[in-house]
């Protein structure tokens, strides 16, 4: 029982931000394909990422919601000028 609280003690919070959470995913990515992590470090670094992804595509969603309001009910598509 204690092992557990000592594991969700030592998860970090949540970046503040899209940009800084998207930053430590690529790291992350990069650390886990660099195949040098320990096999306990590779399930930590598995779980942050999958905790780090869940908060960008949440991030997303968000902002693509509020561009619906503003824009009615289905999104238009981009185009650059």
């Amino acid at each position: 029982m204690a092992k557990s609280s000592t594991s969700s003690a030592s998860i970090p919070a949540l970046p503040p931000t899209y940009e800084a959470a998207l930053q430590e995913l690529e790291a992350l990515v990069a650390s886990l394909e660099s195949g040098q992590l320990p096999l306990d470090q590779l399930l930590t670094g598995y779980q942050r990422g999958a905790q780090l992804l869940k908060f960008c595509r949440d991030k997303l969603e968000a902002v693509e919601t509020q561009i619906k309001v503003l824009e009615g009910t289905e999104l238009k598509p981009w185009v650059q000028e």
